[in-house]
């Protein structure tokens, strides 16, 4: 039995997560997310799934959310002891962009989640480089990446960041390119600052091109993760076993890269 760690999950509070999990179907062209967006619903299928730790996020779509957003994060993550791993979200264009650094440090969080094409900045902004420099050598960032239908944050527009910020360690989600995905993997794959995680893939890729993408980027920069609420956590657990891939690959992915990235604490008889 694999441990498994969901590096990939957003969460909102309960008041507004049905409208936000349903903004994000609209996002993905109008798919119906399959989950309410709670915590409370995460962990409950999360524990179905057999999923025992989740990396929880979300997004400022505007400057002013941003400290609200991150204070509910870290209440989350301490709420549930053991159980999250939280990221705290930026936006390029606030106005104290070095507080909002600090007082996302402060609270706790571990890492940033960044998503380009919802938020509305390119990558390579001028106003993104302070991001990358408080957080590179301190935090590991999440970004969304790649999007046929924008040039917010496709590939083309990352690896200079990860050329010039050695030392920045970013996860590119989706593995580095949403619905670009081969032409992401021929570009970045083997950038060494670079992980991926395999989330909102598998419903449209068929297994052998999931397994490709990931002896392209190598099993040991590959997180699984769910993009709860978009998909059921039950769903991409089924979808990711049924890869053809090693007992060694499996568990890298599960969980072994997260807890070595993150900072989690390995279980008892892991595999």
């Amino acid at each position: 039995m694999y441990r498994i760690i969901d590096a990939h999950c957003h969460i909102y509070p309960p008041a507004i997560a049905r409208k936000a999990a349903a903004n994000t179907g609209r996002f993905y062209g109008g798919l119906p997310a399959t989950c309410d967006g709670t915590v409370e619903t995460l962990l409950k299928i999360g524990a179905q799934a057999g999923i025992s730790h989740f990396l929880v996020h979300s997004v400022a779509t505007k400057p002013e959310q941003v400290r609200s957003i991150n204070e509910f994060i870290a209440r989350e993550v301490e709420s549930h002891p053991g159980l999250l791993t939280g990221f705290g979200t930026l936006h390029p264009a606030s106005a104290d962009l070095d507080g909002d650094i600090d007082h996302l440090f402060d609270l706790g969080l571990k890492g940033v989640k960044l998503h380009p094409d919802i938020q509305k900045f390119k990558l390579d902004d001028f106003r993104c480089l302070r991001i990358y420099d408080r957080c590179e050598g301190r935090v590991p960032l999440l970004i969304h990446t790649g999007d046929s239908r924008y040039d917010f944050s496709n590939p083309n527009r990352l690896l200079p960041i990860l050329k010039i910020y050695r030392n920045l360690t970013v996860i590119g989600a989706h593995f580095g390119g949403y619905s670009i995905w081969e032409q992401a993997a021929e570009l970045l794959a083997g950038t060494p600052n670079l992980y991926v995680d395999c989330s909102s893939t598998m419903f449209a890729l068929d297994d052998e091109k999931v397994a490709a993408l990931i002896r392209a980027y190598g099993a040991d920069r590959v997180l699984f993760g769910t993009d709860y609420p978009m998909w059921s956590p039950l769903d991409e657990v089924e979808n990711f076993m049924r890869l053809p891939l090693t007992d060694t690959e499996r568990s890298q992915i599960l969980h072994r890269n997260a807890e070595k990235l993150l900072g989690i604490p390995a279980a008892a008889g892991e595999e």
